[in-house]
């Protein structure tokens, strides 16, 4: 999902993804790594209790016992550095689970990966668990911290001063000398990453991720992979199935990436999808009458409202929190992130409000959400994992005349967000390592069926990728349900039809007919 205003299109890749494109299957159907590497696979897993997040993953303290007083347990495991030299330096990767509750019909393990690029699973695992709490019924519940993420040798780039004037700054320049600082500071932040991680950064791809979860997935004991991916975790589960078709086991990909997309067509789609999200908000305002705070009668007057405090905050930013104040590119930051839920839109309603009469304390709050910055000050490294996992995976890279060259096209789709995510293709064009692919290789022929989940009103991940990624897996695999919904995700919504078609099949292995529309 997005995280930041300089590094738009690594945000937009977040959620869009450009993905990385695979020559070939690894599988050799057999039940055999197809790493490599039979030590690693055959490694044991030394679970203690977890420490509190680091602060690459965040910070904050220990997890909390779940229902029934069952505790998150945590464990390192060593993967390659180098697949291309896998008697090489190895790295480790930490992991989270907690166990099944009916050991007697455990199924395995359920791995989880809740998107990013750049999202911490041990620090995210235990925030959500409640809503997965009826699948530990016979899993255990697992995710980790991909490679180069928290505490799995994390990405490292700029401090948490630098990183605060990196997001404050202007990401919609409108003329040559912001234009200059611009690019200006994507060289600074792409020059701090090979500094502090030049060795990893060639290595931290979606390619490695997947398979490091097969390696994952013996280390785990099970002869098959459980898993449920969440946004770009469709991508890496997308990239997993070409790779181990035969290892694929019960399978969920939910808030679906679409894998035949460029970087160019995949921000194309979601400036649409923000821009749907917003309009939906507008009318729900527009349909509240007098209960809605915003000015305007209509749609159009709404969102012009947002234009013109998008335009002042551009020219002079208002009061933040302590001695940082709200830019443009913080509250169109802000806005983003309300979009992800629709419970978020009171949020939406009051920060635009409040930005509007000189506090910009919420919008502000908002955006250091998405861009991992906590309350003291420090930022997780999810900012600067997801540039690295999404500049390596994809090799476009725009200058600054092709950039301007598009952005007339994105306004007339998004006046709110034109400029803002359009800026964003310049991303990884000072990034000091070349990118693999334009689209990934998903198909998966031979794998058990995968359920894939499209929100027809998801604004990161557009409906439409889930019937693309459907048929990318390929005929027999891929199988569509449809979740006629608001915000980022359907299993999440709490909507009973998604939920119970889910859970009837990883837990019982029920096969919803393809093409099943909830509600």
């Amino acid at each position: 999902m997005p995280t930041s205003a300089a590094l738009r299109a690594t945000a937009v890749l977040a959620a869009t993804a450009v993905l990385v494109s695979l020559a070939g299957c690894s599988d050799d159907g057999n039940g055999k790594d197809g790493n490599g590497d039979n030590d690693l696979a055959a490694q044991k897993l030394d679970w203690e209790d977890c420490p509190a997040p680091s602060a690459a993953e965040g910070g904050g303290t220990s997890p909390s016992p779940l229902a029934g007083g069952t505790t998150w347990q945590c464990a390192f495991m060593d993967v390659p550095r180098d697949y291309a030299k896998p008697d090489g330096d190895t790295i480790e990767l930490a992991l989270i689970r907690a166990k099944a509750r009916d050991t007697k019909n455990r199924i395995g393990s359920l791995v989880f990966n809740f998107g990013g690029p750049g999202s911490s699973g041990v620090t995210g695992l235990p925030s959500v668990a409640a809503d997965y709490e009826r699948l530990r019924s016979r899993y255990d519940l697992v995710s980790f911290d991909p490679r180069g993420v928290g505490r799995s040798v994390g990405v490292q780039c700029m401090d948490d001063k630098e990183l605060d004037e990196y997001y404050a700054q202007d990401s919609t320049p409108d003329d040559a000398a912001g234009e200059k600082t611009f690019t200006e500071s994507l060289a600074s932040f792409a020059s701090a990453c090979e500094d502090n991680s030049g060795e990893d950064l060639p290595h931290v791809g979606t390619t490695n991720a997947a398979r490091d979860m097969d390696l994952m997935r013996q280390a785990l004991g099970d002869d098959k992979l459980h898993y449920f991916g969440i946004s770009y975790g469709t991508e890496l589960g997308g990239v997993y199935a070409h790779l181990f078709p035969k290892r694929v086991g019960r399978a969920v990909f939910d808030a679906v990436v679409d894998p035949t997309k460029s970087a160019e067509q995949g921000l194309l789609g979601q400036i649409r999808g923000f821009q749907l999200a917003l309009d939906n908000f507008a009318k729900d305002c527009v349909e509240r009458g007098d209960a809605c705070t915003l000015p305007g009668n209509t749609v159009k007057e709404i969102e012009d409202f947002i234009v013109d405090l998008l335009k002042r905050l551009d020219k002079q930013p208002v009061k933040g929190i302590g001695n940082r104040e709200l830019t443009q590119s913080h509250a169109a930051n802000g806005i983003l992130q309300t979009l992800y839920s629709q419970e978020y839109w009171k949020y939406l309603e009051q920060g635009l409000e409040d930005a509007d009469g000189g506090n910009g304390e919420l919008l502000l709050s908002l955006s250091d959400a998405l861009n991992g910055r906590r309350p003291d000050g420090s930022y997780s490294n999810s900012g600067a994992a997801n540039a690295a996992v999404n500049c390596v995976d994809s090799r476009a890279r725009f200058d600054m005349a092709q950039t301007k060259a598009k952005l007339r096209e994105f306004r007339e789709i998004s006046p709110v967000f034109g400029d803002f995510l359009g800026w964003g293709l310049m991303g990884c064009s000072e990034w000091p390592v070349d990118g693999e692919r334009d689209t990934p290789d998903v198909s998966a022929h031979g794998s058990d069926p995968i359920l894939v989940i499209g929100n027809t009103g998801d604004p990161a991940t557009p409906y439409a990728g889930a019937k693309s990624m459907a048929d990318e897996l390929g005929k027999g695999v891929g199988i569509v349900l449809t979740y006629k919904g608001e915000g980022h995700g359907a299993y999440n919504s709490g909507d009973k039809c998604v939920q119970a078609a889910v859970d009837a099949y990883l837990l019982r292995g029920r096969v919803p007919a393809d093409g099943t529309v909830c509600p």
